[in-house]
């Protein structure tokens, strides 16, 4: 079972067996986990004819019995309290309440004591604490991501918010899929470490009933990997479909924002892009941009044929035929201008900031050798001045992580060339990113030059020579992959929690990163489980990253250290 179906089938669950109108009331979580997965019109054909917010829906007081209100709901207090004052002075006819999670029995008796009016008709856990963006990978969307970089005596109390957020969607992932897995997790990440120990606390210990669901096949692995291991995939420009579109324009749960794009079209502001309801972007999602072009022009062709047909209306039955198609024309027009805009947009971005060159270095940096050669093409391009300045950070952060013990001087020289040309940026964020990700805090073989047999592949890899220069970096998960299905991931590297270890070879992987997943890291998921090696891989992390939004993480976390820093 995949996760958007999981979280399709909750759904639909909830709404099937209410009859008449309802309104469906979610938070600000659990919109974004309905949004992904199920579409207005479907949710209009459950007769589902409001969907509100628990906090907007509180400052109304219209009664509307006539409808049946089916909440879906994070077990949060907040929400608790919010649906005991709700119940309590009841303005629909009927109460239906799903939670996304584990219900303490506390949290039931206060509702069941709000409940004087007696008209919560049911209340259930249904297990889709997470948002399933596509077949294979899924995000927590949790709004302090930086918090992962802190350490535990910066803020106790939020890292573990942090925590038991990341712990409640794991084990929600497993209560979907009805197993309870075995867990790794990267050794020199702490925090990587404290979310593997609190899962299996979890599943082992205080909900040990819950996950036993007493089948004979072979455990799934849990493996929790920190961010920092891979420092470089988040900060790279993208070159596929969709890791380039969240790259240049963003994407939040499968929606794209094209208000400072398209000013006149209000039905273009805000456009879905999922391979679940679009078949052109299903079929193009991990293609290279050069490609994309070439399938839009198709595209577009296809649509102008049917466009002239539709131009053709001479008889009653012509016009019968075309009001019949309209929809299906309406939707096709829809989409090829969504794809126009959007590749006309990306284009735009790339001849302004002057992408190709800039890449083309990001990708030496990231896949090959050659300090001197390196260090001349990232000082080249600081002394550009159509390079922007967060493309001059990239590079120099990307030159750092590449050769932080090998070149320190060269290093500083870039430290300040940056400082001079790029003011904007606070000093010493690089510093802070070799800190917190530099190669003695990293777990695994990022650069491929530790290990003998990664690094005899890295080099076949550069002498056969590679399809594009510009999508030749494989992100560290590729090769985390390969050694699980290998059985070569190292004990050491990667340790088992408790006593539950790996006995036969492995079906299912679920890979949770903390401080998030990419979209390359996706498509390099995606691509796995299509070879059908026997092993299905399961992608999810904190949030979704880009460029930005890592970096954005990065100087949180720098300043709240500094802050606290100063504070001790």
């Amino acid at each position: 079972m995949v996760l958007v179906t999981a979280v399709r089938d909750y759904i639909n669950r909830m709404l099937q067996d209410i009859s008449g109108m309802k309104v469906l009331i979610l938070d600000s979580i659990t919109v974004s986990i309905v949004s992904v997965a199920y579409s207005q019109s479907e949710l209009l054909r459950k007769e589902v004819f409001l969907v509100e917010l628990v906090d907007s829906i509180s400052m109304s007081r219209e009664p509307m019995s006539h409808l049946k209100a089916v909440y879906f709901l994070r077990p949060t207090p907040e929400n608790i309290r919010r649906l005991r004052r709700q119940v309590a002075n009841p303005r629909f006819g009927e109460y239906h309440l799903f939670f996304s999670n584990m219900l303490e029995d506390s949290e039931l008796h206060n509702i069941a004591d709000a409940d004087e009016h007696e008209i919560v008709q049911q209340v259930q856990e249904f297990y889709a604490d997470f948002v399933a963006v596509d077949t294979y990978h899924f995000t927590l969307n949790i709004q302090s991501n930086h918090m992962y970089m802190l350490p535990v005596v910066v803020d106790p109390s939020g890292l573990q918010g942090f925590c038991d957020r990341v712990v409640d969607g794991i084990a929600a992932i497993f209560l979907a899929l009805k197993r309870r897995p075995i867990i790794r997790y990267s050794r020199t990440s702490d925090i990587a470490k404290r979310i593997a120990q609190e899962a299996s606390k979890l599943m082992y210990q205080q909900e040990s009933g819950l996950f036993d669901f007493r089948r004979a096949e072979v455990s799934p692995l849990l493996l929790v990997l920190d961010r920092r291991d891979d420092p470089v995939t988040p900060q790279l420009n993208q070159w596929t479909y969709q890791a380039m579109v969240h790259e240049l324009i963003g994407i939040q749960d499968n929606q794209v924002d094209l208000k400072n794009i398209v000013k006149n079209t209000s039905d273009q502001q805000e456009v879905v892009l999922s391979a679940e309801q679009d078949s052109f972007f299903k079929a193009n999602m991990y293609e290279n941009f050069g490609d994309i072009g070439v399938s839009i022009k198709k595209m577009v062709d296809d649509f102008q044929q049917v466009s002239k047909s539709n131009q053709n209306i001479q008889t009653i039955d012509d016009m019968a035929k075309f009001v019949d198609n309209y929809p299906e024309y309406r939707k096709m027009h829809g989409n090829v201008s969504k794809h126009v805009t959007l590749v006309t947009e990306m284009s735009r971005i790339v001849e302004e900031r002057k992408l190709m060159v800039v890449s083309q270095t990001e990708q030496e940096l990231a896949c090959n050798g050659g300090q001197a050669a390196a260090f001349e093409a990232v000082t080249n391009l600081l002394n550009n001045d159509n390079v922007s300045d967060v493309d001059r950070l990239r590079l120099v952060m990307l030159y750092a992580l590449r050769y932080e013990k090998e070149s320190p001087v060269q290093l500083m020289q870039l430290f300040n060339k940056l400082a001079s040309r790029s003011p904007k940026y606070k000093p010493g964020l690089v510093q802070f990113l070799l800190k917190q990700a530099g190669v003695d805090r990293r777990t695994g073989d990022l650069y491929g030059n530790r290990d003998l047999l990664n690094y005899a592949l890295n080099m076949a890899r550069g002498l056969k020579g590679v399809e594009n220069v510009y999508t030749q970096h494989q992100p560290l998960l590729s090769q985390t992959i390969e050694s699980i299905i290998k059985g070569r991931l190292r004990d050491a590297d990667y340790p088992y929690v408790g006593n539950h270890f790996q006995q036969a070879r492995l079906q299912d992987v679920v890979v949770f990163i903390v401080g998030g997943t990419t979209y390359e890291e996706a498509r390099a998921v995606s691509l796995q489980n299509a070879t059908n090696s026997g092993i299905r891989f399961i992608l999810g992390g904190s949030v979704i990253l880009n460029s930005k939004g890592f970096l954005k993480d990065l100087e949180e976390a720098q300043r709240i250290a500094r802050t606290s820093a100063n504070v001790l």
